[in-house]
């Protein structure tokens, strides 16, 4: 996982409450073990018409929304079934953040986990972002910022735990292989402390 850095993007907005796991990647394409791909098939009804063809009406077919690293979403993203092929999609496609009012709780940890940044907006910032769909918006996990270019900004919550994964680009396993010196001169005083007892 790299290291989540600040950057500036343009917005693809799907301003949809209530969109779920199914909607994001269809239940047909989890039997895949593999991120490889997944970004093709991100949204993939929506997307596509019944021949597999590209929606021109689509957001993400129309070429402007082309290289944009921010989804910006309706309210209560990510609900439905629990499944880490929703964040991979979004990544693969190019994602880097979705910013929602909320977030249903499995798939903000699982897109923690796995390099997504799930912004959570105040409704009225989430107005102004959707009032200007064509601005420069900036992140900023470090200072858990978003800021249109030229205008306001907002601060958004995350536990500290997963920031400093995000921000070391590591994942749990990576967090604890990181501490290996540390757990072996605990693990070497806890075993003189035994040997002492006895």
């Amino acid at each position: 996982m790299e290291k989540f850095t600040p950057f500036t993007s343009q917005m693809a907005v799907l301003a949809v409450d209530n969109i779920d796991t199914d909607q994001i990647i269809p239940a047909r394409f989890l039997k895949t073990t593999s991120k490889a791909g997944l970004g093709d098939q991100l949204f993939y009804d929506w997307r596509y018409d019944d021949s597999g063809a590209p929606l021109p009406s689509f957001i993400l077919n129309q070429p402007a929304s082309k290289g944009r690293q921010i989804l910006l979403a309706g309210d209560n993203f990510g609900c439905g079934s629990s499944r880490e092929h929703a964040p991979w999609a979004l990544t693969q496609y190019g994602f880097r953040a979705v910013i929602s009012t909320s977030f249903a709780d499995i798939f903000r940890n699982n897109s923690l986990k796995n390099g997504l940044l799930p912004v959570i907006m105040p409704a009225a910032f989430h107005q102004q972002l959707l009032a200007q769909p064509e601005a420069k918006v900036s992140v900023d996990l470090a200072t858990q910022t978003v800021a249109i270019e030229g205008g306001a900004s907002a601060q958004f919550p995350v536990d500290e735990f997963s920031k400093t994964c995000l921000l070391e680009g590591v994942d749990e396993l990576g967090f604890l292989m990181k501490q290996e010196a540390a757990i072996a001169a605990f693990e070497a005083r806890r075993a003189f402390s035994l040997n002492t007892l006895a």
